[in-house]
């Protein structure tokens, strides 16, 4: 009976320690991806610039900027006017964030080789959290 393993990398079968150097380099560069993230501020702006608001790259709201005089105060119509851009300023920031963490972690998930992804290894094997 033939070893099924034979010839998948050292004698007889498997090189478990290049497979472990290949697994702690590509965490190593999750790793690095994540922190570069972390630290990536975007914007999303709408209603031309009255609302803008701040994510990190990893979809951490860091701060909401709303242009003085285009919202009343004291007007309840424009305080749920301003909740509803907030929410859509939240939605544009989000959307270039979720994209930003797929251009970062999307070549090293397909460095997984299938691993624990999807089936061809094009989704990411774990929830980056946002």
């Amino acid at each position: 009976m033939t070893n099924p393993l034979e010839g998948l990398g050292g004698e007889g079968g498997l090189d478990l320690n290049a497979i472990m150097q290949q697994a702690q380099a590509l965490q190593s560069q999750i790793v690095d991806a994540q922190e570069k993230l972390a630290e990536t501020i975007v914007d999303g702006t709408v209603a031309g610039g009255a609302v803008t608001v701040k994510l990190t790259g990893t979809g951490e709201l860091v701060g909401v900027e709303i242009k003085q005089g285009e919202f009343d105060g004291n007007n309840p119509d424009d305080l749920e006017d301003l909740g509803a851009v907030i929410v859509a300023a939240y939605r544009d920031a989000k959307g270039k964030a979720d994209e930003l963490a797929g251009d970062a972690m999307g070549p090293l998930a397909g460095g997984m080789g299938g691993m624990g992804g999807a089936p061809g290894g094009n989704e990411p094997p774990f929830k980056l959290g946002f």
